[in-house]
């Protein structure tokens, strides 16, 4: 099938599926996800490439689609946010921020043996993929409660947006060295002093960038439509400089995107107003993309492989990290109905797992090709963490949002 026909199965069911979830009452990234997936199983019956529905030029930009979505988001987010509230969830946000996925990477890397032919190094690898938490699920919810004012007064959507902001800076960065471990190669002191680099420099050219930006939108008379058109190129801007700085030290484009948005907000709260709105309608077709290119990434066959004990690790790993947020809200004044809900908040996973799941695969692949002696080894070890991945986004994500749909009135207090 060609490109356009592609584009216009996803929209035109993007909006069918959408009404159907405002019916239902069920968040619309669900049907996204699993429309996606269908998508893809309906792709993988059809032998000829040219009566495929999803394209291969459309699905080689893919990933790239998927970032401006991820972009789009956190403008949402950071032009909600404001900095007096970010203050008072100070510490609970620090902890969230690295906690919960170290204390659900160590369990994962610990247990997965039991359960599976793994080396620790292959199962903390694992434990890193499952570990950071999916800014396309929760970082959209928090946005809809500031919206709301749900939780607003105790802080809860600004508590999770900002641990699950660097949540991801640090998984990505163990899952790197335990794949260059697996690789043969070594790992350094520098490696992990990359994660605070990585914080630091993010939130310094976020907070410069937004400055001038600030400034420049209350001097020129430019419009809501190229005011927000500016401060997405700026947003391309900073993830390509990531790309560019990232092999010589580390820095986090996702971070300094919503510090940007942040600092705009701060200087200049009308503007962001008008800008969020923007968001607001670009994000309609974004979260399309995303959810169903998410979904369309996913191999049904795949989660059940390894179906039982995959869900008994991931059950384990989850209630490890429900501990872990909730020993990141001691000496809180949230009440029991609050920290339930932080917790369910900080469960789903989607887009990071579907984005790196596969790498240990691609590297006994790439083994295989070279005709080195473990690549079988790391290619059964690479479907295992592929499988695990796959079960770990069919159960947490769709759940998780329902979920959070469901009881966020009921939960949480609403700011008069």
């Amino acid at each position: 099938m060609t490109f356009f026909f592609t584009l216009f199965v996803i929209m035109f069911f993007g909006f069918a599926l959408n009404r159907l979830a405002k019916l239902v009452r069920i968040p619309a990234l669900v049907f996204y996800l699993l429309f996606g997936m269908l998508l893809c199983f309906i792709d993988s019956k059809v032998s000829s490439p040219s009566f495929r529905i999803l394209d291969d030029g459309l699905m080689g930009i893919s990933s790239y689609i998927k970032k401006i979505a991820l972009i789009i988001i956190l403008l949402k987010a950071g032009l909600s946010l404001d900095m007096r509230d970010l203050r008072k969830v100070g510490r609970p946000a620090i902890l969230m921020s690295f906690l919960p996925a170290t204390v659900e990477m160590v369990a994962v890397g610990l247990l997965a043996p039991l359960f599976f032919n793994l080396s620790y190094t292959e199962s903390f690898l694992l434990g890193s993929v499952l570990g950071a938490v999916s800014p396309a699920v929760v970082i959209p919810m928090m946005s809809k409660l500031l919206e709301e004012k749900y939780g607003t007064k105790e802080g809860i959507p600004q508590l999770i947006i900002a641990g699950s902001s660097i949540d991801d800076i640090v998984m990505i960065v163990c899952y790197q060295s335990f794949l260059t471990l697996e690789k043969g190669g070594s790992i350094s002191a520098m490696t992990f002093l990359n994660i605070p680099i990585s914080i630091a420099s993010g939130i310094a050219v976020g907070v410069l960038l937004g400055f001038l930006l600030s400034l420049l939108l209350k001097r020129a008379n430019i419009g809501v439509v190229w005011s927000f058109i500016l401060l997405l190129s700026l947003s391309c801007g900073l993830t390509y400089l990531e790309e560019v700085v990232s092999p010589y030290f580390g820095f986090s484009s996702l971070l300094s995107i919503i510090t940007l948005a942040l600092v705009l907000h701060k200087r200049n709260p009308e503007q962001a107003s008008n800008l969020k709105n923007a968001a607001n309608q670009v994000w309609a077709l974004a979260e399309v993309f995303l959810f169903v290119l998410v979904g369309s990434s996913i191999k049904v066959d795949y989660a059940l492989r390894y179906f039982l004990p995959a869900f008994l690790l991931l059950l384990c790993s989850l209630l490890c990290r429900s501990i872990a947020v909730s020993s990141c809200l001691i000496r809180t004044n949230f009440d029991l109905k609050e920290r339930s809900f932080v917790i369910l908040s900080y469960l789903p996973k989607a887009t990071v797992q579907a984005a790196i799941g596969g790498g240990l695969l691609d590297l006994g692949n790439s083994l295989l090709s070279q005709g080195a002696s473990n690549a079988a080894s790391v290619i059964a070890a690479g479907e295992i963490v592929l499988s695990v991945s796959v079960l770990a986004i069919l159960l947490s994500a769709p759940l998780s949002a329902i979920l959070m749909n469901a009881l966020y009135p009921k939960l949480l207090k609403k700011e008069e």
